[in-house]
């Protein structure tokens, strides 16, 4: 199991949920604006990141599978954390005429959210969320207790997410893959060579030739016109995975994210 990071680059700034779990993580936090300054961050050389790749809800984080799509990084631990939200303004609730809220903040509380029947601006976070409440105002932001507190806004409603198990998993990004022999999980990108009828069925007949249980699969636009597509996959870690992408390099370009292990979030906040 990797031991603790001595610097993380995460989104920023304080108070995000990347911003927490880096905190518990590393010694040292360097926040920036956005997913994509994190990944740029690290493609440059300056250290490794954290970023948020999928959520329970709302499915994958689009900036980060683009950061995997173009950036030459490696996947070299996961994280699983628990995600609560909470609506906070300086009015009661009932008042409330505008919300502030990161797009995947507001897609994992959408019923709560969409039900006050207000408009609802997109911000960059969760923390900038809550920068944009101003005492005087009637709006409100969904947003972390902690980025509520830094800004001194009352919580009028808690944990408006959707759902109970609501959980993110996030990823330690590096320029260099782990190299320890505890990793449980390995990911590829498939970027097919050509465009056939069967071909998705035959990238994941050879996982089911060797027996490997693929965790996730997740489809993204390729960059190059529409109708093109790659394949973010995840599978268990064992033996097999290298004959794995051997195999698939010949049906598609593969973009190796490494094998690695998960760390525990317990106490993370």
């Amino acid at each position: 199991m990797p031991g603790r990071k001595v610097r993380l680059a995460a989104l920023g700034p304080e108070g995000t949920f990347s911003h927490a779990l880096a905190r518990h993580l590393a010694d040292e936090v360097v926040l920036l604006p956005t997913i994509g300054a994190v990944f740029a961050h690290v493609a440059a050389g300056k250290g490794d990141g954290l970023v948020p790749i999928e959520n329970s809800e709302a499915g994958g984080v689009g900036p980060a599978l683009d950061g995997l799509l173009r950036n030459p990084v490696f996947i070299t631990a996961e994280v699983y954390v628990p995600i609560r939200f909470h609506l906070a303004s300086f009015v009661k609730i009932t008042e409330i005429d505008t919300i502030y809220a990161h797009p995947q903040a507001h897609e994992q509380c959408s019923g709560r959210v969409d039900a006050l029947g207000v408009p609802v601006v997109h911000t960059p976070s969760n923390a900038a969320s809550a920068r944009a409440v101003r005492p005087g105002t009637a709006a409100a932001a969904v947003t972390t207790a902690e980025a509520a507190a830094l800004c001194g806004i009352p919580v009028v409603a808690g944990n408006v997410q959707d759902a109970e198990e609501n959980t993110t998993r996030f990823v330690v990004i590096s320029t260099e893959p782990y190299q320890g022999r505890d990793a449980g999980k390995c990911s590829v990108l498939l970027d097919p060579k050509a465009d056939r009828a069967g071909l998705l069925a035959d990238l994941l007949a050879v996982f089911a030739r060797l027996g490997i249980n693929l965790t996730r699969i997740e489809s993204r636009p390729a960059k190059r016109g529409m109708g093109r597509y790659v394949f973010f996959i995840d599978g268990e870690a064992g033996p097999a995975w290298v004959g794995a992408v051997a195999d698939l390099s010949s049906l598609a370009v593969v973009k190796e994210f490494g094998c690695y292990p998960r760390l525990e979030a317990a106490g993370w906040r």
